[in-house]
């Protein structure tokens, strides 16, 4: 398997893994204050972790597998939260993987991207790929349980403030959620101005008063000291591990410090997390505990909202609420993103991408994407009725998705930054087994709901694959009958009748003769003055600097080899790209410019490749496909396509 591009007429070009792509350096982030960077970052980066503290302490304790309210319990569950916070969050996301950046940008496809492209061994490279492809899909399970979980657990503060108002949880929870998708197509960018703001008085908020808790008992802070994690192991080592099923909750958005690196930068969101969010979690955190060591099993209900005093709850559930439908944003608009980038590196048909903001270019909204979310988060809704019952399917998903990340870590440890074994191996050590054990004890959830999250990402990864595959089979088929271009133009050029204009022809590959010209040349008996092979290729960086954009090679008898490059996370834009061109004879005009697209229709047979069920998938994803003129913003009106038919 390979990283490809899917180019006009809808085959994929070969990822381009050149190392000197000029790839401009991510986002200039040096523009904007680090302050004003860091609140942006607390704003759209924290909201899936920062909401944590609504039902992860509360679940450790009284989800599927209840503790004990004594000293041993509370204090070894705090110092394991603690503990976590700084290992998983701190260590591995903020000091080390961050640094794996691909020019500024971050990741699970960025990172696949980044180690595919400096790793020549294919036998690794295959398993890299699948690991990194399924990282993605779980992501997609992550985005779809974060919107349910977040929001449902929030607005449930309303059974706290009064046990009468619990009937409105799954109605409001319900339209807050179709709200929220609804506004999506309108796009977000004003309303991402005061998401900063409103996580800035959340986490104030949550801190405040988990430090009143704190006072009344001080004694809680004893829960730094990682004594108190290992004695809990030592005295009830079954529940200790049973507990890390519900601890790794405090630990959920990790992922999306390294994923949005790119719109902030590092430093940003170190500053943001070390000096603004950590603290809060942790006090907050803490005065949980705290509060059920002094009430007990009162307090058990949600530990969050009896922080508040009776008169406070009603605003915190609101607050809270307010924090979970940015939280919610965040994946949202991950999984816009993490498709588009999945669709640029050839592991997905053409979608239609809406840009929402004309000013910012991530600003994008997929149709498609946005109402299968919202129909997956209101069954997840309806379904499991509780957060309880859906933080059961919240691990799984999220520790995978951990576990991936630091395989994926150790090849750049070794391969890109050839760290010495004495220091790599007993780091990776304690990722690994953190990793393994969180993962491992979300695995006895799978009965009560942790199935979902492998059931969707089973289902993605098998699409993902599935249009990889087809498409590089694809390739191979059409390269096996492909003429040579010079002995084509020799025979051409001197019989065929050349009419004035140009005539561009996309092709996937940059050798051969494309389908749709040898096709046009069998039925239409002419050729243009200036015929374009032009070809678009995906980097293995998420930019690529005008000065390195197009490629041309002279073939003679006015035919042009053209090869456009686009980073990862680029939209390509062929007008735009041959309107900056001015070396291949006179400057293009539309109005002169015709673009011949080649269309397929796969007939599935018994030849090697892929299973017939697979097949027929792939052939339904190829005509379900976004149209290649649209796709690369081509002028309706100037278009041809011309069909053929392909055995796979």
């Amino acid at each position: 398997m390979t990283i490809t591009q899917a180019s006009a007429g809808g085959l994929p070009a070969d990822r381009d893994s050149a190392p000197d792509t000029g790839a401009d350096d991510a986002h200039h982030h040096g523009k904007d204050g680090i302050a004003k960077l860091a609140l942006g970052a607390i704003g759209i980066v924290f909201g899936d972790i920062g909401t944590s503290p609504i039902y992860a302490f509360r679940e450790t304790f009284a989800g599927h597998h209840k503790l004990a309210l004594d000293p041993v319990h509370i204090m070894g569950v705090v110092s394991l939260m603690f503990w976590s916070m700084m290992i998983v969050v701190s260590l591995k996301y903020v000091t080390i993987i961050m640094r794996a950046d691909n020019k500024g940008e971050g990741g699970s496809l960025a990172l696949l991207a980044l180690v595919n492209g400096r790793t020549k061994n294919k036998r690794w490279s295959r398993g890299i790929i699948l690991l990194g492809v399924f990282a993605t899909a779980l992501f997609y399970g992550d985005s779809m349980i974060t919107p349910a979980v977040s929001v449902l657990s929030a607005v449930e503060g309303l059974a706290v403030v009064s046990p009468g108002l619990g009937a409105l949880v799954m109605p409001i929870a319900m339209t807050i959620i179709i709200a929220l998708f609804w506004i999506q197509r309108s796009g977000t960018a004003r309303v991402g101005l005061f998401f900063g703001p409103i996580m800035i008085v959340y986490f104030g908020v949550i801190a405040t008063l988990g430090v009143l808790s704190i006072v009344k008992t001080p004694e809680i802070l004893w829960a730094f000291s990682p004594h108190y994690a290992v004695e809990f192991f030592a005295l009830d080592p079954l529940r200790a591990f049973l507990a890390l099923g519900s601890v790794v909750l405090a630990v959920t958005g990790a992922e999306a410090l390294y994923a949005d690196m790119g719109h902030f930068g590092r430093n940003p969101i170190r500053v943001s997390w070390l000096f603004v969010v950590l603290p809060a979690l942790m006090m907050n955190y803490m005065g949980q505990g705290a509060l059920l060591s002094r009430l007990g099993q009162p307090a058990l209900e949600s530990p969050f909202y009896e922080l508040a005093s009776d008169n406070l709850q009603l605003p915190l559930v609101i607050l809270a609420t307010m924090a979970a439908v940015i939280a919610s944003q965040a994946v949202i608009s991950g999984a816009f993103s993490v498709t588009q980038q999945a669709i640029q590196l050839g592991f997905m048909p053409r979608l239609r991408i809406e840009h929402t903001s004309a000013a910012t270019v991530g600003q994008i909204y997929i149709p498609l994407v946005n109402w299968l979310l919202l129909t997956m988060v209101l069954l997840l809704v309806i379904f499991f009725r509780t957060s309880s019952n859906l933080t059961s399917a919240y691990g799984i998903a999220v520790t995978g998705a951990m576990f991936i990340d630091t395989c994926l870590l150790s090849v750049v440890l070794f391969r890109l930054w050839n760290w010495p074994v004495y220091y790599a191996v007993p780091l990776l050590a304690v990722f690994f087994l953190v990793d393994g054990a969180y993962f491992s004890a979300n695995l006895t959830k799978v009965p009560a709901g942790g199935w979902f999250p492998l059931l969707v990402g089973f289902i993605i990864f098998t699409i993902l694959t599935t249009w990889s595959k087809g498409r590089q089979l694809m390739i191979d088929r059409m390269r096996e009958g492909a003429m040579p271009i010079k002995i084509f133009i020799q025979s051409a050029a001197t019989s065929a009748t050349r009419v004035p204009g140009t005539a561009v022809f996309m092709t996937s590959s940059p050798e051969g003769v494309p389908h749709a010209l040898l096709h046009n040349l069998k039925h239409n008996k002419v050729l243009h003055e200036r015929i374009i092979l032009l070809t678009i290729k995906i980097a293995d960086v998420p930019y690529v600097s005008e000065g390195h954009r197009c490629m041309i090679e002279d073939l003679g008898a006015g035919f042009h080899r053209m090869v456009l490059k686009y980073g990862f996370i680029e939209e390509p834009d062929v007008p735009v790209a041959l309107a900056n061109v001015h070396r291949c004879g006179a400057d293009f005009r539309m109005i002169d410019t015709s673009f011949f697209l080649s269309r397929q229709t796969l007939l599935p047979s018994s030849r090697p490749g892929m299973m017939i069920w697979r097949e027929k998938l792939f052939s339904w994803m190829l005509r379900n496909a976004e149209s290649a003129m649209e796709f690369f913003r081509l002028p309706t009106n100037r278009v041809v396509e011309l069909g053929s038919q392909l055995e796979i």
